[in-house]
């Protein structure tokens, strides 16, 4: 029987062994797939962290092509502006120095008193109505101011505009 006990041991030993083996090369097995599945991750974390970082430079740089267009915009706004400015300002001198009239042409009937057409015309040009009545300076000065406000709301409105389609086009 002890030749029985020895076999059995033997055999008994052997199935430990290929049992410690087997679960030896499938911890390998297994240890290699998590470090494969580890480093998969990984390369996809990578990737997806440049992915964003370009994403992020990308629009970093249609920020600063922005910036860049709107400090040029607002450049030529206010030059457009200033040089209205310069005009009405020195429209106004020139109204004020009695350099520059302004007159507004009469109608027919405001000329002649009545409310029939102007026989004739004068040689000097083609419109009807010849007559005409210089304003007051003060008047004057008065219609100038308006003019210029309302010139700086159309090149405000303007700049609006370009700000607004710009912006449009790039979404």
């Amino acid at each position: 029987m002890s030749q029985g006990r020895e076999v059995g041991f033997a055999v008994l030993m052997a199935m430990v062994i290929a049992c410690f083996s087997t679960w030896k090369v499938d911890a390998w097995r297994y240890g290699k797939q998590l470090a494969d599945m580890r480093a998969a991750h990984q390369a996809e974390r990578t990737n997806l962290a440049n992915a964003n970082s370009e994403q992020i430079l990308a629009e970093q740089g249609k920020r600063l092509a922005l910036e860049q267009w709107l400090a040029a915009s607002d450049q030529s706004h206010y030059r457009v502006l200033t040089d209205e400015k310069t005009k009405q300002a020195r429209l106004r001198d020139r109204l004020a120095t009695a350099d520059l009239r302004l007159s507004v042409q009469l109608g027919a009937a405001a000329a002649t008193g009545c409310d029939g057409v102007q026989a004739t015309t004068s040689t000097g040009g083609v419109v009807y109505g010849a007559h005409r009545a210089q304003l007051d300076p003060a008047h004057a000065q008065r219609i100038i101011g308006i003019t210029s406000d309302g010139d700086q709301g159309l090149i405000a409105l303007q700049a609006c505009q370009a700000y607004a389609k710009e912006i449009s086009s790039t979404q």
